[in-house]
């Protein structure tokens, strides 16, 4: 089921088209995320959702029906630009900030409570948010963003100002909030989160939509002619007429060793070849990063731009 849908989005700002005809559909449940080079248009997007701007023209869908002024109730937003009281309590803010949501007082000290001692934070309570650090204050509005328990969550760069183990941590609890049911939007420019986390993604490139659908079909279709194969023990295969070798490394037992296929690519002879050089044990196309795709579909894009 799709929880939410935009439509033939487009926006304008005086002579700038910020979005030109964009569509999202997000299945529910899921963590999509949405990438793009800055000024790309993904932020227009966001707060269009938000409903802190409007389209020009295009239509928002929530759970099939045009969206309402009082979905952003059901919406929790965690911003690029950070937002904190800097003069304010750490848990004064928060309480403040989770009423402002609909939470009444005591429901609101219950679930801070939780996410402040799962979040290990409880000590910065009744600390002023000008004594955190970046990625401190970013746990404080993590926690502010979910608190109500949105169905649909929109992070931006949630990860900004955080060390290896927070990052972790926050993305540990990306997941877990989607297994409790909550869709979550997700726009970064870390592509090893997007293939940690990210069910399917759009990539928008000057405000038109360049590609989208599944991560795991985006990295087969996008697969060259390399293949990974691993052998038991240290072998390194004979390069032939179907294959090139292009790296070999042996550690643990095992050989894992690279090959390009030569045109037009015939996978029983490369498969042949491996298995009169050793014990394989695996066999498997070597399917490129979602880091590599992005620059080289951007690229891509612009060189015809500029041709055009």
């Amino acid at each position: 089921m799709i929880l939410f849908e935009a439509k033939d989005v487009t926006k304008r700002f005086a002579t700038q088209t910020a979005l030109d005809g964009v569509s999202v559909s997000v299945p529910e449940q899921s963590i999509y995320g949405l990438l793009g080079p800055n000024g790309a248009g993904k932020t227009t997007l966001i707060r269009i959702i938000n409903q802190i701007t409007a389209p020009d023209s295009g239509e928002l869908f929530l759970n099939g029906r045009p969206m309402r002024q009082e979905d952003v109730n059901i919406i929790g937003y965690l911003p690029e630009e950070r937002g904190l009281y800097k003069k304010m309590k750490v848990g004064e803010q928060a309480l403040y900030l989770a009423q402002l949501k609909g939470l009444n007082h005591s429901e609101a000290m219950r679930r801070l409570k939780y996410w402040f001692k799962k979040l290990d934070i409880i000590d910065w309570w009744d600390k002023k948010v000008e004594e955190l650090s970046k990625g401190m204050q970013q746990k404080v509005q993590f926690v502010t963003t979910v608190l109500h328990e949105p169905r649909l969550l929109i992070f931006d760069e949630p990860f900004t100002g955080f060390d290896p183990i927070n990052v972790k941590q926050i993305k540990e609890e990306i997941l877990f909030l989607r297994e409790r049911g909550a869709t979550i939007i997700f726009s970064t420019h870390n592509m090893s989160s997007v293939e940690e986390l990210c069910d399917n993604i759009t990539l928008i490139n000057k405000a038109h939509t360049i590609l989208e659908g599944s991560v795991e079909k985006i990295r087969h279709e996008w697969a060259g002619n390399e293949f990974e194969i691993v052998f038991a023990g240290e072998v390194t295969p004979s390069p032939n007429g179907h294959f090139t070798v292009l790296s070999s490394a042996f550690d643990e037992g095992k050989s894992k060793v690279l090959v390009k296929a030569a045109e037009p690519v015939d996978n029983n002879a490369i498969l042949s070849a491996m298995t009169a050089a050793g014990t394989v044990l695996s066999f498997n196309p070597a399917l490129p990063s979602m880091n590599e795709i992005f620059i080289r579909v951007v690229e891509t894009k612009n060189r015809e731009s500029a041709k055009n």
